[in-house]
């Protein structure tokens, strides 16, 4: 069964963070697969909550900051709401997908995770005064 790798880039290249998922099925949507991540983040949030999540998409009522989000306070997080709100997000080009040496631009794509096992997520930060 195939694995995925979901890593984190800046817009110039540099890594932020990684994900590996094992024991997929060859091929999953994009739409899928942003929501197998998310709820993978949460779930390890979940496990030992904390003041700091580390995610995809920033939780309600959390602050950004460097590399994650701060929230007011431990606590659990719903997964679907996070779901939801990175399909959104997706939409609204706040973060974009390469599967390979593409930007995957629709969420019903499919993508095959034999050929192309690497994610890479692009968030775009909204320019100050523009």
């Amino acid at each position: 069964m195939p694995a995925v790798t979901f890593r984190d880039e800046t817009a110039t290249g540099k890594p932020v963070a990684e994900l590996h998922l094992a024991d997929l099925p060859a091929k999953m949507t994009v739409r899928e697969l942003i929501r197998l991540r998310v709820r993978e983040e949460v779930a390890r949030h979940n496990a030992r909550p904390s003041d700091r999540f580390h995610g995809l998409v920033r939780p309600d009522g959390a602050e950004a900051e460097l590399n994650g989000y701060r929230l007011r306070e431990p606590r659990r997080i719903d997964w679907e709401r996070q779901a939801d709100i990175a399909e959104r997000a997706f939409h609204a080009n706040g973060f974009f997908v390469l599967a390979g040496d593409r930007q995957v631009e629709d969420l019903d794509e499919e993508v095959d995770l034999t050929t192309d096992p690497d994610l890479v997520f692009v968030k775009l930060v909204p320019l100050a005064g523009g």
